[in-house]
């Protein structure tokens, strides 16, 4: 019986010497892609240091991280020449910021030598006349005013200019013709005695007629234009001084004249 010679079966190996570089080919892809998400939003900063970072992870050949960061495109400006740019267009317009308010802080300087040459001539009428303590001037912040006391123009509880008046009232009109004019606001006002007659249920009434009568009769001078007054009645609610007795209450008791400066129009 013949002996039968044995079979060995050798069983092939796969060859898997390519998993390697297609494990590299993987890694590098991921890389990519990665890289590729980065510069969605590119850093330049960050996007320099992860490619150092990459260059030293991937030696061989030659990839995209040895070169240097994006140049920036033709006619962009870098972000610290941005950043300088800014700051220069802020002191440019702080400048001009500047420039504007000194202009304007000279203007109401030239503005207040006038008015204080308007009110030295009110004051030289007024002394002239002998009125001083029933009319008077002071600079304020709202402008020139002019203060006359009621027992000058009015009978007590009346809204008409007393006859014997007239000519003040006349004279003070042309004291008020101006070049360039200015705008003036002409109110009245009371002590805090109640009034109420025939003609006035209050004192704010009474004022604000005070005013505007006084007001036609300084208009009657053609060379001042209507439309710059303006007349108001403010009662017994702007007091000077306290209604504690007849001296106070004579002060309250009055018209004001305010002549507004150009540069409030």
């Amino acid at each position: 019986m013949s002996k039968r010679r044995k079979k060995h079966h050798h069983e092939e190996h796969v060859d898997e010497s390519w998993l390697i570089p297609y494990a590299d080919l993987l890694t590098l892809l991921l890389a990519l892609f990665i890289v590729l998400f980065s510069m969605s939003s590119v850093d330049a900063k960050k996007f320099q240091a992860m490619a150092e970072v990459f260059n030293q992870e991937f030696t061989s050949g030659t990839g995209i991280f040895e070169f240097p960061s994006p140049i920036p495109e033709e006619g962009a400006t870098a972000p610290d020449e941005q950043t300088n740019d800014s700051e220069e267009i802020e002191q440019s317009q702080s400048g001009e910021k500047m420039t504007e308010e000194q202009k304007q802080k000279l203007a109401q300087q030239a503005e207040q030598v006038e008015l204080q040459a308007i009110q030295a001539k009110v004051n030289e009428y007024v002394s002239s006349k002998g009125l001083q303590d029933k009319l008077e001037t002071k600079l304020t912040d709202e402008g020139l005013l002019l203060t006359i006391r009621d027992n000058v123009l009015f009978e007590s509880g009346s809204d008409a200019v007393r006859t014997q008046d007239l000519q003040i009232v006349k004279e003070i009109s042309e004291l008020l013709v101006m070049d360039p004019a200015r705008s003036i606001i002409i109110s009245g006002h009371t002590d805090n005695v109640p009034i109420k007659n025939a003609q006035f249920s209050s004192n704010w009434e009474l004022s604000v007629m005070r005013a505007i009568n006084f007001m036609k009769i300084l208009l009657e001078n053609k060379s001042l234009d209507p439309s710059w007054f303006s007349a108001k009645g403010f009662g017994e609610f702007k007091p000077i001084a306290p209604n504690d007795d007849t001296a106070g209450k004579a002060r309250n008791r009055r018209v004001e004249i305010l002549i507004l400066p150009r540069t409030a129009d």
